[in-house]
């Protein structure tokens, strides 16, 4: 019902204007009006608003208002809806080759990521998404993910055993926790804060900025920063938009995303640090463990993602090889 009303309302936007196709773009995403993405979307419309002279104009929808990060990607494949930020996560489900910046400790660290990302491999597997009418732009800082809990304190692999640890809906994710010897549970994110407080699970893991904005810190008291992965953001422009722009409009959109990207680093980094001095203040114990522990532990994951996926292999060997 929900997707259909906002079909209905996209539909009646669009004819209204359809003699001014392309002067806004209607950008959703899932995150409040206080994260780092849309702060990062902010900076997107007022670059393109400025780069433009005004000729072309963004209006934002935080706060999943128009739907989860599945149904914006719809959105944006049939037209109804110009741009969106999802995780990299999601948008494996679309387009193949975004699952490969799941693996586990696949980047060295964020100087690795960032040439990777924005060096020529990033940009080839932002095109890869024009065939799924998916066209990226650039990425967002996403951080990297870590393990919270509520009564153990995770200080090596093995101290997962037994435990019940919130995932993603996603088999990279399932099988990580489960070679390293936790009890991998998918569950809807906005049910997970009863969730450990009511000992359904024992933790799940999230970057700090998360953690600390979904509260869980108040019901985890243990967070151990392990790193395992850092699946970024991701920007995309939908084709049946970006084909109505001209060479100029695009260029503009292309410009001000990069634009954006850099300034949401910078808004990430600072998120991060205030995120862990508040939880820090909250009483929650930081654990610095030995990150090679659970990387060699994790292989098993790569090497079972390269036999299922050969021919995304190549692609993991470039990235290492960066």
């Amino acid at each position: 019902m929900r997707y259909t009303l906002i079909l209905l309302v996209f539909s009646a936007l669009l004819s209204c204007k359809e003699e001014k196709a392309g002067e806004t773009l209607y950008f959703a995403h899932s995150l409040p009006q206080s994260h780092p993405v849309h702060k990062g979307a902010l900076k997107f419309k007022e670059v393109l608003a400025q780069k433009s002279g005004g000729k072309l104009t963004v209006k934002i929808f935080p706060d999943a208002q128009l739907g989860s990060e599945r149904e914006v990607l719809e959105l944006l494949q049939i037209g109804s809806l110009a741009i969106t930020k999802v995780s990299a996560a999601t948008l494996s489900n679309f387009v193949p080759e975004y699952e490969v910046l799941g693996v586990p400790y696949l980047f060295r660290n964020k100087e690795h990521q960032n040439a990777v990302l924005d060096g020529e491999i990033g940009k080839s597997i932002l095109e890869k998404g024009s065939k799924f009418w998916l066209r990226g732009l650039c990425y967002y800082d996403a951080g990297s993910r870590s393990f919270y809990t509520k009564t153990k304190p995770v200080r090596k692999p093995e101290d997962l055993k037994g435990l019940k640890i919130r995932v993603m809906n996603n088999q990279m994710a399932i099988n990580m926790v489960n070679a390293l010897g936790g009890s991998a549970t998918p569950m809807a994110y906005g049910e997970l804060y009863t969730a450990i407080q009511q000992g359904v699970v024992d933790g799940a893991e999230n970057n700090p900025p998360s953690f600390v904005s979904s509260n869980h810190y108040e019901v985890s008291k243990y967070y151990t920063i392990d790193e395992h992965s850092a699946v970024p953001d991701v920007v995309l422009i939908g084709t049946k938009f970006w084909d109505k722009l001209s060479e100029q409009e695009r260029k503009w959109v292309e410009e001000a995303a990069i634009e954006s990207a850099e300034a949401q680093k910078e808004y990430w980094q600072a998120s991060v640090e205030e995120s862990m001095a508040k939880a820090i203040e909250a009483g929650v114990e930081i654990i610095i463990p030995d990150k090679s522990l659970f990387a060699d532990k994790s292989k098993s994951v790569l090497e079972e993602f390269q036999r299922t996926h050969p021919e995304l292999a190549e692609l993991v060997r470039q990235i290492k090889a960066k």
